[in-house]
């Protein structure tokens, strides 16, 4: 019940924001269009999120016979949680990562870098497989996926008010009253409100999602040693994320610049803590 509340109050936020933008630059007619396009995009978000995330990063369905490895303990895992079998995506890029994602768990998918598969053993593929499948148990995945598209959507139309800012915006001003200041107003506005919507979604989610797979693993050092190794691996060979769809990772992508923002995982070693009850530097030795 408190993601459904979430994602109404995420869509609704949405709406309410495009309304405002419209009403700012257009009036009644742009506050009208605006709510069209919410319409619009609230659909999108509900029914295509997922689709939309995986695009982004060229990730691949692949077959059983394809990704033995990673099918094998998928499906073992997926009967001690007792879910319904995801559509399992393969990444083209040698930088450690994966993320779920889905609008519910009859409609999942886990998507997993080549390099995660390269650099980690079975148990610790494991452990990363159970945590996704966590999101999935853990009902998370709509919500993390809406605020990715609701986050894409809100930067999208910050780099649309600095345009118009930059040809013209302000010469407007008093044909179209408070037009600078709008396009100011959104410029500050818009990566505040993708960072909370970020920010409300992120932090626990990941500690809920270790602590899920660990159960269901029942081998919480391989999770910590995972995480481990990603953390150490992802730095060296970073993955260039959208700053909309960082926090759908299990580890936390490279963001450059204003990115940085959107920092919102846990600390990696206060994850592993948290799984071992061993500070991070003891249990990796």
């Amino acid at each position: 019940m408190g993601n459904t509340f979430k994602t109404a109050f995420l869509l609704t936020a949405l709406t309410l924001l495009l309304m405002f933008i419209g009403r700012v630059f257009g009036g009644q007619n742009g506050m009208l269009l605006a709510l069209i396009l919410a319409a619009v995009l609230n659909f999108v978000s509900y029914f295509f999120s997922d689709k939309l995330a995986l695009a982004m990063y060229r990730a691949k369905p692949v077959t059983r016979e394809e990704l033995p490895r990673a099918y094998q303990i998928v499906e073992r895992l997926i009967q001690k949680i007792g879910l319904p079998m995801p559509t399992i995506y393969v990444i083209p890029t040698e930088s450690p990562n994966a993320f779920a994602t889905g609008r519910n768990p009859s409609h999942a998918s886990v998507a997993v870098t080549q390099g995660i598969l390269n650099l980690l053993n079975d148990e610790e593929l494991e452990g990363v497989l159970a945590h996704e499948l966590g999101h999935v148990r853990n009902r998370d995945i709509l919500i993390s996926s809406i605020a990715a598209t609701i986050a894409g959507a809100i930067t999208y139309f910050a780099d649309i008010a600095r345009w118009g800012m930059i040809f013209g915006g302000y010469e407007r001003d008093n044909d179209n009253r408070g037009g600078g200041i709008g396009a100011l107003f959104m410029l500050i506005l818009a990566p505040i409100a993708a960072f909370l919507i970020q920010l409300a979604v992120s932090r626990s989610r990941e500690y809920q999602a270790d602590e899920t797979g660990a159960h269901f693993t029942g081998n919480p050092y391989a999770l910590a040693s995972a995480l481990a190794k990603l953390d150490a691996y992802s730095k060296r060979l970073p993955l260039q994320a959208t700053p909309s769809t960082a926090h759908l990772f299990i580890v936390q992508p490279f963001l450059g610049g204003f990115g940085g923002l959107f920092m919102t995982h846990p600390p990696i070693a206060k994850r592993i803590e948290r799984l071992t009850g061993r500070p991070a530097e003891f249990t990796m030795q």
